[in-house]
């Protein structure tokens, strides 16, 4: 209830999430078939990275202002990482770099008529900047309820296709062993969903933790991308990864070609890094990583 998205928006946690979460949404609407998003940290939506809260961390300069200067995006960016550039200029119509998309306004951008998307916020102040942020809009509806109980009560969807996307902002003790049972419950309950659970680098013993407990359950194909910007180091935040399941073909190739061009960029120093591993039951199909 503490936490304050607004402080971290558009970091280079930021920019590695939402680069892939806008390639999910792009292959889901791909298909005819109409499908559902569930976020169950939803935050506040659009953020001012020339308020006061951005101003006082500066974490964007260091996230997406490296890859977005005063006349828009790189030139150089890869294919893959325009859909997410174009959507960050899309928030920014009069140009420069003030605002930035969260979660939610991507993910309104990509829903089609027929589409739905649920979002759950507990922080009663983001929770009503949500409700602006999207205004009124029939596909979508927001709850404030605990974001690990709502993966129990809304799936699976009725449209029994989508994505969930789960990306706290562990504050709280054993943060791993709930994501692990969410995980678990809602693959239980939404078997070809694609879940999207991203983390900290950070916790290196929780994460190795949460690998221990998803291993049993067997999931068909998994996606693992780590993007590091310094040298690894205990209880402090040097990268971000995400764990997917269920990734949509091509989601690995499309990742391949982003991390090798954001890791150098976003590096704070030495021990920028990237890996991608991605597997078919037990099977290693691609297992590839650099340094920046």
């Amino acid at each position: 209830m503490n936490y304050r998205h607004a402080f971290h928006a558009g970091n280079h946690c930021d920019v590695l999430k939402h680069a892939a979460l806008v390639l999910v949404l792009g292959r889901l609407a791909a298909k005819e078939k109409p499908f559902s998003v569930l976020d169950v940290h939803g935050g506040r939506g659009l953020y001012d990275l020339h308020g006061e809260a951005a101003r006082r961390s500066s974490e964007h300069e260091a996230g997406i202002g490296r890859i977005f200067g005063e006349t828009g995006p790189a030139r150089d960016a890869p294919a893959a990482l325009r859909p997410y550039l174009d959507a960050v200029v899309g928030q920014n119509p009069f140009g420069g770099l003030r605002w930035y998309p969260g979660s939610p306004l991507l993910i309104q951008g990509a829903l089609r008529e027929g589409d739905s998307a649920k979002f759950t916020e507990l922080h009663p102040e983001e929770r009503a900047a949500l409700e602006v942020a999207l205004g009124r809009d029939r596909r979508i509806k927001i709850f404030q309820r605990d974001a690990y109980e709502a993966v129990r009560a809304f799936l699976p969807p009725v449209e029994r296709r989508g994505l969930v996307l789960i990306d706290p902002p562990f504050e709280k003790p054993g943060e791993y062993d709930r994501l692990a049972a969410a995980l678990a419950d809602g693959v239980k309950r939404f078997a070809n969903g694609v879940f999207m659970v991203w983390r900290p680098v950070k916790d290196e013993a929780g994460w190795r933790g949460f690998l221990e407990k998803v291993d049993a359950l067997d999931l068909q194909k998994t996606l693992v991308v780590e993007l590091g910007v310094t040298v690894p180091a205990r209880d402090k935040l040097t990268g971000s990864g995400l764990f997917i399941v269920n990734p949509p073909f091509g989601l690995g190739a499309d990742l391949s070609q982003i991390l090798p061009w954001l890791a150098p960029r976003l590096a704070v120093g030495p021990g920028g890094r990237w890996s991608l591993t991605e597997c078919e039951g037990s099977n290693i199909l691609t297992d590839a990583k650099g340094a920046a």
